[in-house]
């Protein structure tokens, strides 16, 4: 058997648990979105309208962050692995840093869960953007700190294999995965700067009671520098599995290696320098600024635009080998009856349709119309929703076996299952943008107020209500049915053996025929930090010198002083 689990026993444990923390933390986040959908809609209310808050923030987190980023973790661990042909360098520290990432998910949880009640002073309460003024408790910040340093870790984890590599095989082009996931974890660490600069720095000394205040657009700024590419920290996973998975799938090769590695290239370039298209209502950043980051928004079309004929040509290539034919006649040749082929192929469709509603948030005129209602979560669920979550979960049903040496228990079951994911997503991506329409907010447990009626350009309101409901309720049975099956073939009950199908062909048009600047990735990472600098150095020396670091009280000067302060005196009362 030619199986990762058979060759690689150490680290395909280490993928193994990092799959199962994902899936308990879509379980968990899927049951707090069926919560949700039930009650903002009025079909079941069974927590009180300020749980709904506490509900809110653990749906997030667990889904945005936990599942999404645990999958991607073992799924690297598998793609670095497997394309370099070697094992990690150090399996204890492979070890450590996914104990991390669990310490920290553990420190993180426990204040989210303190918010359903009053025994403790533990909450967190602040949603998944977890800005001020919003305020949790400490553990929360400390813990998701702790959660990133072990993400940081495991991507100095692969760069150490990918440098050993290097070192034996000199002047060859680095294998697909690897560089996927080298460029991805560069992208990965210059997001960062900015979460962990507005935890360190400002969140964590307030929630601690070290500084009075803080300023809560500069916070919100440094956010939201992480907050748009940690999209594509979850989405580059997913692209992988469409750029490798799909064509093995189809029944022929990747269409062409060159393009897939500019892709990722882009995405480290354009990734960072977007977030302030978040924050077009947000009135103490210059219209300028965020005219730049429109733009730079609307760049990142050209990525996916390729991405899409990639794979569509792939797929085509695969189905003509299996016998289709015509402009569309191969459609039908494709593995329609697999439910890792349909599962992935469907969220990419549905990732299509978010990008025509991510062009109308990207875009300032109409996202003033858009933000803060319906639109907004009726996009990214898509997005992180369908085009990320469906995509792992039917790479799941291909990807398993590789790891635990088993095969999936019914490909009817897996097949049922990701149709239910996709039907209910389309009644709730569907109904939400509609809402955001009519003008319904978001992030409100009951959204009905006094002498307020919301109009929609056809059907109701209650019909909008209805299909969230109704979507909410098909997407719970999917995921149920997903966990029964992934533990049904996790544990081996039907004893299916495993198909021994884990060989990734190579590409139609190879990496021999890429530009050899492409494996610069020194030289990328410069570009993409001098964008970064040009598109937010002066926004943030423009907000910190009307308001301080703190808050309003004090000139740029003054607040330098405060803040030298605030670090030297805990070290001058040691000596003391």
């Amino acid at each position: 058997m030619n199986l990762f689990v058979d060759r690689y026993p150490d680290e395909a444990r280490v993928v193994r648990a990092a799959l199962a923390s994902s899936f308990l933390a879509l379980l968990i986040g899927g049951i707090m979105g069926l919560i949700q959908g039930l009650h903002r809609t009025g079909y079941l209310q069974i927590i009180q309208d300020s749980t709904y808050y506490t509900v809110l923030s653990l749906h997030g987190v667990a889904m945005v962050l936990l599942f999404t980023i645990y999958f991607l973790v073992g799924f690297f661990q598998w793609a670095v692995t497997d394309s370099l042909d070697r094992s990690s360098e150090d399996i204890r520290f492979t070890n450590l840093w996914y104990i991390l990432m669990v310490a920290g998910t553990l420190m993180a949880t426990a204040a989210l869960l303190g918010g359903f009640t009053d025994a403790t002073n533990l909450e967190a309460d602040v949603l998944y953007t977890f800005y001020a003024p919003l305020e949790a408790h400490p553990i929360f910040y400390i813990g998701l700190v702790t959660f990133i340093i072990g993400t940081w870790l495991a991507g100095v984890d692969w760069f150490r294999s990918w440098w050993a590599w290097k070192q034996e095989h000199p002047g060859e082009r680095t294998p697909l995965r690897a560089f996927m996931v080298m460029t991805t974890m560069l992208m990965w660490y210059l997001a960062t700067i900015g979460v962990a600069a507005a935890i360190l720095f400002f969140i964590l000394p307030w929630s601690l009671g070290l500084v009075d205040g803080v300023n809560s657009l500069l916070t919100r700024t440094l956010f939201w520098f992480f907050g748009h590419p940690v999209v594509y920290f979850w989405l580059m996973p997913a692209y992988m599995m469409w750029y490798v998975i799909l064509p093995k799938l189809s029944g022929g090769r990747l269409f062409s290696d060159p393009l897939a590695r500019i892709v990722f290239v882009l995405f480290l370039l354009l990734s960072v320098p977007t977030g302030i298209h978040h924050q077009y209502v947000d009135p103490g950043i210059a219209e300028g600024f965020k005219f730049v980051a429109m733009t730079n928004t609307m760049f990142l079309l050209l990525p996916s635009l390729l991405t899409a004929f990639t794979v569509v040509a792939s797929m085509e290539h695969g189905a003509k080998q299996r016998g289709g034919t015509g402009r569309l006649g191969w459609l039908r040749a494709l593995p329609w009856n697999n439910p890792a082929f349909t599962g992935m192929a469907l969220a990419g469709l549905m990732f299509a349709a978010a990008g025509f509603s991510g062009m109308v948030n990207a875009g300032m005129n109409l996202n003033y119309v858009v933000h803060n209602t319906l639109w907004v979560p009726g996009h990214f669920h898509l997005t992180v929703g369908t085009a990320v979550a469906l995509t792992f979960m039917a790479g799941t049903y291909w990807f398993l076996p590789q790891i635990t040496g088993n095969g999936v228990f019914s490909k009817r079951l897996g097949l049922v299952q990701v149709l239910l994911w996709f039907l209910g997503m389309v009644f709730m991506g569907n109904a939400m943008h509609r809402a955001g329409l009519a003008g319904v907010p978001r992030r409100t447990a009951d959204p009905v107020y006094d002498g307020v009626t919301f109009d929609t350009a056809l059907g109701s309101i209650n019909e909008l209500r209805l299909q969230i409901a109704l979507g909410s309720v098909i997407l719970t049975v999917s995921l149920l049915l997903f966990m029964a099956h992934l533990f049904l073939s996790w544990f081996d009950v039907a004893s299916n053996p495993a198909p021994d199908n884990g060989t990734i062909p190579e590409a139609l048009s190879g990496p021999e025929n890429a530009p050899v600047v492409l494996e610069n990735l020194r030289l990328w990472t410069g570009i993409a930090l001098l964008l970064i600098v040009l598109t937010y150095v002066l926004p943030i020396t423009s907000i910190v010198s009307s308001n301080g670091f703190f808050g309003p009280a004090g000139t740029l000067v003054g607040t330098l002083y405060e803040f030298g302060v605030w670090l030297v005196s805990p070290l001058a009362g040691v000596i003391a």
